[in-house]
């Protein structure tokens, strides 16, 4: 099973980044090919609004965008992890997901989307964030929601923590870790039938 990861975060060693370790851990251990981006490292310019996809739903924009959407293309699992800035997705996550215009045209334009595959095409959205109020993840998950569907995963998931704010907070919340693995674990667990 192929399992595509995204860390949307700019905190090297972050909250965001803890959890998804600790997401991944359970995958690595089942010896499924993981493959993942850490965002704020790539060159990814934002969605120009060109309409240069409009009638090949490829993107003309060349940069680090090419590698994500080969590795979405063959993606049996995505889980896409940020902190919730502003009540929403992080910018790193947001320039990735508008750059996906591509696919959009694809599926909607073209009627071309991309094939389920053997596994079917499931997501987790993990969300980490210092308010206390769920609003951000509810427009976190908006936006998520909109991308996965547009990718073909029908189906995700969302763990969220909110509170926890400090770098490194959320080794100190008490089921965090322990409920990231089980995500993980679930994530890639065969359905029998």
């Amino acid at each position: 099973m192929k399992v595509l990861a995204f860390n949307s975060s700019p905190r090297i060693e972050g909250n965001t980044e803890i959890l998804l370790r600790e997401t991944l851990k359970p995958i690595y251990e089942s010896g499924h090919n993981v493959r993942l981006f850490k965002l704020n490292l790539m060159n990814i310019k934002p969605c120009q609004d060109c309409g240069g996809c409009d009638d090949s739903g490829k993107c003309i924009i060349n940069d680090d965008m090419n590698e994500i959407y080969d590795a979405i293309n063959e993606a049996d699992r995505i889980i896409l992890a940020s902190p919730i800035f502003f009540f929403g997705l992080s910018a790193q996550a947001k320039i990735m997901i508008d750059r996906c215009q591509s696919f959009w045209c694809e599926k909607y334009l073209l009627k071309k989307p991309i094939p389920e595959g053997r596994y079917g095409r499931k997501g987790l959205l993990l969300l980490v964030g210092g308010m206390k109020k769920e609003i951000g993840i509810h427009c976190a998950d908006a936006t998520a929601k909109a991308f996965f569907r547009t990718i073909s995963v029908q189906a995700h998931k969302v763990m969220s923590f909110l509170g926890v704010d400090a770098k490194g907070a959320i080794l100190e919340h008490p089921t965090a870790l322990k409920e990231a693995y089980e995500a993980g674990k679930r994530l890639v667990a065969i359905q029998p039938g």
